[in-house]
């Protein structure tokens, strides 16, 4: 795994989902934000935690939100340099997520492959770590050779038995609604890319979908003659506009 994750493993189980899983979120409580950005843009750190059963990477993932926008601007340990490290970092994870997912020992080869292009101090420090990684046999890239982040695909979203001609994403931008010739609606949560619920109760495609100002509903078409209301929250039909 590594020797820093080694170590960590050699730990009582209370100790590793301790150190993983409530470390940042701790930081981010007691107002240190320099050691929460720290930590995120510690290799070792960031292998151990999607190398952990408990964890993996949409859990690390996550720990990048743990901080809001307007709350961290306004802290007195707001750097905007080491924050949009941090916010490169968590693109190449949600890029390189499915990868990810099948073989965690590619961590250090798609970090060096996205983020050679960007000289920052704390992206090149993470990636000098990330160059001494011996843990398993990899591909270390010595040109940053793979699309970097906030370019190219994301995810690819799958399910659909048809074309899909309608989608519609909530307010807050963490869900999205298609509508497909396969004559259903699926919703999507774009933070994991998994399905949320397939809405089904159209006898035709649907072509048309809309989402209402909170979020919490949806209206599709059909060429069926009819719109229907949806509940996101249940995933469940409230009625049918005939």
């Amino acid at each position: 795994m590594g020797e820093f994750a080694d170590k960590l493993a050699a730990k009582p189980l209370f100790y590793q989902r301790a150190y993983l899983g409530s470390l940042l979120p701790n930081h981010v409580k007691s107002g240190n934000l320099e050691k929460y950005y720290q930590k995120l843009t510690d290799f070792n750190f960031l292998m151990a935690k999607i190398q952990h059963p408990e964890f993996g990477v949409q859990a690390l993932i996550d720990d990048f939100n743990l901080v809001g926008g307007s709350e961290a601007v306004t802290h007195p340990e707001y750097n905007p340099e080491k924050a949009k490290a941090l916010d490169l970092i968590q693109s190449v994870l949600w890029m390189s997520a499915d990868i990810l997912e099948r073989d965690k020992a590619r961590l250090a080869g798609q970090l060096l492959g996205r983020l050679l292009y960007f000289e920052m101090p704390q992206i090149q420090a993470m990636l000098e770590v990330a160059k001494q990684w011996k843990a398993a046999p990899w591909l270390r890239p010595l040109t940053p050779c793979l699309t970097p982040p906030r370019r190219g695909l994301l995810r690819t979203l799958t399910g659909h038995s048809n074309s899909v001609y309608a989608v519609a994403v909530t307010p807050d931008g963490k869900r999205a609604i298609s509508g497909s010739t396969d004559n259903t609606l699926k919703v999507w949560d774009l933070t994991t890319g998994k399905e949320e619920f397939t809405l089904k109760g159209h006898s035709n495609s649907v072509y048309t979908v809309a989402v209402t100002a909170d979020g919490k509903r949806a209206i599709s078409g059909s060429t069926d003659n009819t719109l229907k209301v949806w509940d996101l929250t249940t995933g469940k039909e409230e009625f049918t506009l005939t």
